[in-house]
């Protein structure tokens, strides 16, 4: 395939764009792409895979990053490739496996050769194994039947003979499942740690003190997961099973690994599908997604953020409000948020930090009417809000004046300022406002989100980066992690 350096360089952000796609585990969705970008230019996608596994939130493109590495012609492809598979869960080893094999039509020797080294290590460490196998036994054993990677001893009786040894964690979950005595129980799930997943399948009756067992056993992003199934069984009635709880989510207790790898976004998901929680928990909850939120960048320019409330733009409302406090939570300058249709509609919350505020305040707004995109911008300069970025969320289908190149330029000729423009498009988007603004050389980048909520927070390295070709630059920046030899 040949392209033209201008051709190259959409396909770029046209990747960039599709890092907010969730494909929900449909990695064909994401193939064409990710392999197209892979051919034209290897060099930036190698460092895009390995600058991701840091800073995206979406599994699956993870994985495809890195099963392409694994079988790219490139060797410093490969020894990444090599050296990202050790770092990825079980679950996600066995679907980079799969991908190669469906999608790639290939596994190297050398893709074996990682996962064979990645399976050796765990069994190295009977304690890391049988973690390994007791939270993800089926892709633990996929990924030696599918590649025909002989197990250790002990491997094979814990996995395959069904005969696990007394000093397994298999054996004792025999043991925990046959105990009837409810506290010889929770001492148990206590002493081996049981997770909470595997525990609720297995003993008969989750009392208090089995709670408060399997709680002290759980990681924050367990808690969260598992934020309904703990409510149901009354985690939150009893005081010291919800200050455990609290302990966990407490981001001044040394947050470190055990708070790292949460998930920002997935924080709000799981308090809605709870159905309503503890607010201390939820406070907790919040302050941990903020965190997160924090750790991926800062946007340190006034912004301004115009949410299209015209007709059928329900999805741009909750993506607004949520990019709103997702914004709030980062921002070090001021920021405007404005809802649109062909009048502005200035929209505030009380504590800016919290979804529940920011859902406060966009409860009043239903997407109706026709679409003006320079009538916030028009409000903007009459209220004297000078900001150095404007964020749509939109389907850039305006029909009604002022017109936003017309208004955006009323409004730089009296701010003295020419703010950048991100156009996040929503739903069945068109062109016409990015062609509008780039016929009168403003500067605008585009972005087009068809993720579920939670992959929000990839565009925040898009937001807090000064330009797209500062966030190229970084990326190009990280090195790519090289195989030692052993």
């Amino acid at each position: 395939m040949s392209l033209t350096m201008n051709e190259e360089q959409d396909l770029r952000l046209e990747m960039l764009n599709m890092l907010l796609t969730t494909p929900h585990r449909d990695l064909q969705k994401v193939a064409s792409l990710h392999g197209e970008l892979l051919e034209v230019d290897p060099i930036f996608y190698g460092h895009l895979a390995t600058w991701y596994q840091s800073n995206g939130d979406v599994r699956d493109h993870k994985e495809v990053f890195v099963g392409n590495l694994l079988t790219s012609a490139r060797s410093e492809h490969r020894g990444a490739g090599f050296v990202l598979l050790q770092r990825l869960p079980p679950y996600q080893v066995s679907r980079v496996i799969d991908y190669m094999k469906r999608v790639r039509k290939k596994v190297p020797r050398s893709a074996r050769t990682a996962v064979t080294r990645y399976l050796r290590h765990r069994e190295a460490d009977p304690v890391f194994f049988d973690r390994a196998v007791l939270r993800q036994r089926k892709a633990m054993k996929h990924l030696y039947a599918t590649l025909h990677i002989k197990p250790s001893e002990r491997a094979n009786k814990i996995l395959f003979a069904k005969e696990p040894p007394e000093d397994s964690l298999a054996y004792r979950l025999k043991v925990i499942a046959a105990e009837e005595d409810p506290v010889r129980q929770a001492m148990l799930i206590a002493e081996y740690r049981v997770p909470f997943a595997v525990a609720v399948g297995v003993v008969r009756q989750i009392t208090p003190t089995v709670l408060l067992a399997l709680v002290n056993a759980m990681s924050p992003q367990e808690i969260i997961n598992n934020l309904k199934a703990l409510k149901a069984r009354g985690a939150f009635e009893h005081e010291q099973v919800k200050q455990v709880i609290s302990g966990k989510l407490d981001t001044g207790n040394k947050p470190g690994k055990r708070t790292e790898r949460v998930q920002a976004m997935k924080t709000r998901v799981a308090i809605e599908a709870a159905g309503g929680i503890d607010e201390e928990i939820q406070e907790k909850l919040e302050e941990l997604s903020q965190k997160q939120l924090e750790a991926k960048g800062r946007i340190r320019r006034p912004t301004a953020l115009l949410v299209d409330k015209s007709s059928s733009m329900d999805q741009a409302i909750e993506i607004g409000k949520r990019l709103a406090a997702m914004i709030s939570s980062i921002s070090e300058d001021a920021l405007y948020v404005w809802a649109f249709d062909t009048m502005p509609y200035h929209v505030e919350a009380d504590a800016p930090r919290q979804i529940a505020q920011w859902e406060a305040a966009f409860s009043g707004l239903r997407a109706g009417g026709a679409t003006s995109l320079g009538a916030p911008i028009e409000a903007m300069r009459l209220a004297g809000q000078v900001v150095e970025q404007i964020i749509f969320v939109t389907d850039e289908g305006e029909n009604s004046s002022p017109y936003c190149v017309d208004a955006y330029a009323r409004y730089a000729e009296q701010m003295k300022v020419e703010p950048d423009v991100i156009l996040l498009r929503v739903g069945a988007a068109t062109n016409y406002t990015e062609k509008q603004l780039r016929a009168k050389k403003i500067n605008v980048d585009t972005l087009t989100f068809s993720g579920d909520y939670y992959s929000l927070p990839t565009v925040i390295p898009m937001l807090s980066r000064p330009s797209r070709l500062k966030l190229l630059l970084e990326i190009m920046a990280t090195p790519l992690p090289e195989r030692l030899a052993c």
